[in-house]
């Protein structure tokens, strides 16, 4: 890994010495109530050189679980490396977390307007703003999201097919799940992956949820990571999951066949056979009770918690099951 060989690292124009902790606070716009939004960026180096990390959440303002995790590991002080620089993050979407939605107040979605632009929307314009000020100072980022409305992701890392290096890292962190997804155009992701920097994704949980497991999960991974590059505090412990990461290759949605109101059957992250009844959809009149089964067998990796759903709602991801499990 190359790492940027910087005696000093400059953010926002405020410079951050080896030894040295600061957070920057990063101006983007001023509410229409004229109130300025900042966003803090937290940064913590080490005497000693080493790599750059960099620890995103709250890209979309209402995946507030992506937020605890970036906040537990500057409360646990697990930003505080023994080598290197770590840079957190934990809220990029102040203005989404601030009215807990998902986009911009412009109404944009911010994880698709990058690369951005200087002169372009609101969203475009801060998109551009981290890629020019943070990202040419780090080596390796891991950004943490959770799952839209009320589908609740079973812990997972994202990384695209065919990278070994990316592949080499999701192993490291050990999620109990890792999913092969292309890069999407006007994400974040996509455009760190083309200015070299190495990023996992990291799902888990709902929106406008906190779950304690997995924030566990997402720490847990983390750590690792930090001590796979010799940047982990010497207090810190890491823990080693008994079963490595199983990896999805291919995947998908089941869908509602009915409107109606939902009991779910199935936990996130189980095993089910091909058949197995995962939910039932009812009507609330007590007349009809629809059994909703898995079309294959394979893993859930991500199941409806909304009490009532639509034909057509996508309620559970299910892994497509290969011969060798």
């Amino acid at each position: 890994m190359t790492h940027h060989e910087h005696k000093t690292i400059t953010v926002l124009k405020e410079t951050i010495l080896p030894g040295e902790s600061k957070t920057i606070n990063m101006e983007i716009a001023k509410l229409h109530t004229m109130t300025k939004l900042k966003i803090p960026i937290i940064v913590e180096r080490s005497k000693f050189h080493g790599p750059t990390v960099l620890l995103t959440a709250g890209l979309h303002g209402d995946e507030i679980n992506g937020i605890e995790i970036v906040r537990q590991l500057i409360v646990q002080k697990i930003n505080k490396p023994k080598i290197g620089t770590i840079i957190c993050i934990p809220v990029i979407n102040v203005f989404g977390f601030l009215n807990q939605t998902r986009e911009f107040p412009d109404k944009r979605d911010l994880n698709r307007v990058f690369p951005g632009s200087k002169s372009g929307s609101l969203a475009s314009q801060f998109a551009h703003s981290i890629l020019t000020e943070i990202i040419p100072l780090v080596d390796f980022a891991i950004d943490f999201h959770a799952g839209g409305a009320s589908r609740f992701n079973a812990p997972q890392i994202r990384i695209v097919p065919d990278n070994s290096e990316l592949k080499a890292l999701a192993d490291v962190f050990n999620a109990p799940f890792g999913l092969f997804s292309k890069n999407i155009h006007g994400t974040f992701r996509n455009s760190c992956d083309k200015l070299g920097v190495k990023m996992l994704l990291f799902e888990g949980g709902k929106s406008i949820d906190i779950s304690k497991s997995i924030t566990h999960e997402g720490i847990e991974g983390t750590k690792r990571i930090l001590n796979h590059f010799g940047m982990l505090n010497s207090r810190k412990k890491i823990t080693i999951p008994e079963h490595k990461t199983l990896y999805i290759e291919k995947s998908g949605w089941i869908r509602a066949k009915y409107s109606g109101m939902f009991h779910g059957l199935t936990k996130i992250g189980s095993f089910v056979e091909k058949g197995q009844i995962l939910a039932t959809i009812s009507d609330p009149y007590g007349k009809i009770e629809h059994k909703l089964k898995a079309p294959n067998s394979g893993y859930i990796i991500n199941v409806n918690d909304a009490p009532i759903v639509y034909q057509g709602d996508a309620i559970y991801h299910i892994s497509n099951a290969t011969g060798d499990e």
